[in-house]
């Protein structure tokens, strides 16, 4: 298991983070209720637990990963 999270692992912003996507498909369940359940219990996570990538984050991460193909790019 912890080589499968170092793998999905990547540096954004000098952080090291995981896309809720594959967080997602580590806890087995939709990105959609990820978020749903992260933004209803925010309380419970520290204030730096996540932050929103631009778009020119998103395409650099599509085009520099294969596996990031399902990041779903949504223009702001």
């Amino acid at each position: 298991m912890k080589e499968k999270i170092e793998e999905v692992i990547i540096n954004v912003r000098g952080q090291r983070v995981i896309l809720d996507s594959e967080l997602a498909l580590l806890y087995g369940v939709s990105t959609k209720r990820l978020n749903e359940q992260v933004k209803r219990n925010l309380d419970r996570f520290p204030n730096d637990f996540m932050f929103q990538l631009e778009y020119q984050e998103l395409t650099s991460l599509r085009s520099q990963n294969a596996t990031s193909k399902k990041i779903k790019l949504k223009e702001s």
